[in-house]
């Protein structure tokens, strides 16, 4: 599942529009301030987040609050990334159309770096556009099992 360099966005696809987005978004040169313990030899189903992924965490849990067409399905802070999926809906109530993934994304790493007081994260975030149920299953799992396997992780310190 880890991202190789290619167009940061699809060509013509209206990031506002109803569906299913996997967000990977990295720190800065790849840097481990996301968890607080020790990992190496070990495997983790629940890491102990650090300050700065506490912070990161509420920024993810606050994007609901803010944008009223989003929905964060699934999330994990991992030391030096993050992945999300995200549910761009249409809801009812204020005649706003639905931010673009940038919008949203852009909003919380602004958060997090006020919070902070600097930024921590890579200019650009990874996207995939979910398809299909499979797709969106297949991501869920590696979203799931991503602190266990993180020794195996493409962006696991070499």
């Amino acid at each position: 599942m880890c991202p190789s360099r290619k167009p940061n966005r699809l060509k013509g696809y209206d990031y506002r529009q109803k569906g299913y987005y996997f967000i990977t978004i990295c720190t800065k040169d790849r840097h481990e301030l996301l968890w607080n313990q020790p990992y190496v030899g070990a495997r983790i189903a629940r890491p102990l987040l650090s300050g700065i992924g506490i912070i990161v965490e509420k920024a993810i849990k606050n994007i609901p609050q803010i944008y009223e067409s989003i929905t964060i399905d699934k999330y994990v802070i991992m030391p030096n990334h993050i992945h999300l999926i995200i549910i761009v809906s249409e809801r009812c109530g204020r005649a706003m159309r639905a931010p673009t993934i940038s919008t949203v994304i852009n909003q919380m790493k602004g958060f997090v770096s006020k919070q902070i007081g600097h930024s921590i994260w890579q200019k650009l975030f990874h996207d995939h556009i979910i398809r299909n149920e499979s797709g969106y299953i297949k991501i869920w799992h590696y979203i799931d099992e991503n602190p266990t396997n993180w020794q195996t992780d493409c962006f696991y310190p070499k």
